[in-house]
């Protein structure tokens, strides 16, 4: 683990390879860990960077404003790149696709996982589909709404626990309780958002963008992925993956390695 000052925070991340730089976004419900089998993959060709968003795993979170897609600059800026590919799933997507916007000249290509989008709103499905996987969650503990973050997304809703690799489940767990931790703090700072929000500005997009989601996720997220590859401009919708929901990435792995890996090149 490295650490770095960006815009007055210490932001971790993890760091390995040469070449053209890549960043990977973790999703809202996860860390920096989500990628332990994608980093050392792309790291082959490139030098990836995965860090913690501010307040999330190793991350600092001063009591100061700021944005996330800004931090995302800020890192470039404090490893000195002038422009990076990025790379996100969930949350860490739609701060990939407001990074784009927000700061065109330093995105190469974005390629996204199950992401969400800023402005997007949820279906009454999707409300529904909780209701019915999880329902009412104390806000104040974290191990419940962890597993019914994970149930929800992790194992999706067309699946059993028992259909995903218990290990899987157990550091999504982790990880997740970690995140609601780290977004009950950021609830008392003033976090910054793009602003027109990016689902109406999917077209502004010029750059190269890979879209997929696991083919066990929500509807929502796959509608989504579907949305993005008919508005932005040459965008490459590859088939979800089966047998995988919300964290694409961190179970299966492979699939995700061999798209990157040819889109990137």
């Amino acid at each position: 683990m490295h650490k770095i000052t960006v815009n007055g925070a210490a932001l971790a991340y993890d760091e390995a390879g040469s070449g053209t730089p890549v960043v990977l976004l973790h999703a809202g419900i996860a860390d920096r860990r989500m990628w332990r089998d994608v980093l050392p993959a792309l790291a082959v060709r490139h030098r990836v960077i995965a860090p913690d968003l501010r307040g999330y795993g190793d991350s600092e979170l001063p009591p100061m404003p700021f944005t996330h897609h800004d931090d995302v600059v800020g890192l470039l800026d404090a490893l000195d790149l002038p422009q990076a590919a990025l790379v996100g799933c969930s949350f860490g997507g739609s701060v990939a696709v407001d990074t784009a916007l927000a700061h065109p000249d330093r995105v190469s290509a974005l390629a996204l996982f199950d992401t969400a989008v800023s402005g997007n709103e949820w279906s009454e499905e999707a409300n529904d589909l909780w209701d019915d996987l999880v329902g009412e969650v104390d806000p104040d503990d974290f191990v419940a709404g962890a597993a019914g973050e994970v149930r929800f997304w992790v194992v999706g809703p067309a699946r059993q626990p028992a259909d995903v690799d218990p290990d899987l489940l157990a550091l999504a767990q982790e990880m997740d309780q970690r995140a609601l931790a780290a977004e009950l703090a950021l609830g008392a700072v003033e976090v910054g958002e793009l602003t027109p929000p990016a689902i109406g500005r999917l077209g502004e997009l010029k750059i190269p963008v890979l879209v997929t989601a696991g083919a066990a996720d929500v509807p929502d997220i796959r509608r989504l992925a579907d949305r993005i590859a008919a508005e932005v401009p040459g965008a490459v919708r590859l088939p979800d993956v089966p047998d995988a929901a919300h964290l694409l990435p961190l179970e299966r792995p492979a699939p995700v390695n061999a798209a990157l890996l040819d889109f990137l090149t």
